[in-house]
């Protein structure tokens, strides 16, 4: 047992990973309700020796935090998104022999019907597979056991995504919605 895996258990949150370990792939994690979703991911991840970079917006990449969050995956959101991230995205998928990343559609903590839809777009770029984590924290159970593969239908994929994460509670139930 690693000491992902134990702090977990200790915890009292359990973990299941099934989806193969690709060389690449796009992990779509939900909810993201607070600031510990970071934290169980990073720690559900690890428990089954596994890696992945993660996005976070640039404000956090300050001294000192900012070498910290590097050294760990992190990559800087600027406050002003668009195609540039999602080129730059695909284009280190393209580059790296092995990158896993997480992202959050909702995009922030508070609760959102609208959905970011640059995962999508950085998988069909990079041609690699979505994975679908869910955190939750009604069941204490993180899982990533779905594979999606979009089909270029953005509005569609995004209504089969949230439709999948229907009923999942986050840490702050009242900060998650899979509306559209």
């Amino acid at each position: 047992m690693n000491i992902a895996e134990w702090l977990l258990r200790v915890a009292g949150w359990s973990v299941e990973i099934t989806v193969p370990d690709y060389d690449k792939c796009i992990i779509c994690v939900a909810p993201h309700t607070s600031n510990w979703d970071f934290i169980l991911g990073k720690l559900a991840y690890a428990s089954v020796g596994r890696k992945a970079g993660f996005l976070m917006k640039e404000a956090w990449f300050v001294w000192p935090l900012g070498y910290f969050f590097r050294a760990i995956g992190g990559i800087a959101v600027p406050k002003k998104r668009g195609a540039n991230l999602t080129e730059y995205i695909v284009e280190r998928f393209r580059k790296m022999p092995h990158m896993h990343l997480a992202v959050t559609p909702e995009g922030t903590r508070s609760k959102v019907t609208q959905w970011r839809t640059g995962f999508l777009r950085i998988a069909e770029g990079a041609d690699v597979p979505v994975v679908l984590g869910v955190i939750d924290a009604k069941h204490k159970h993180v899982s990533v056991v779905t594979e999606f593969h979009p089909t270029g239908d953005i509005d569609a994929d995004m209504r089969t995504i949230k439709d999948y994460y229907r009923g999942t509670e986050g840490i702050k139930p009242d900060k998650f919605s899979t509306d559209y």
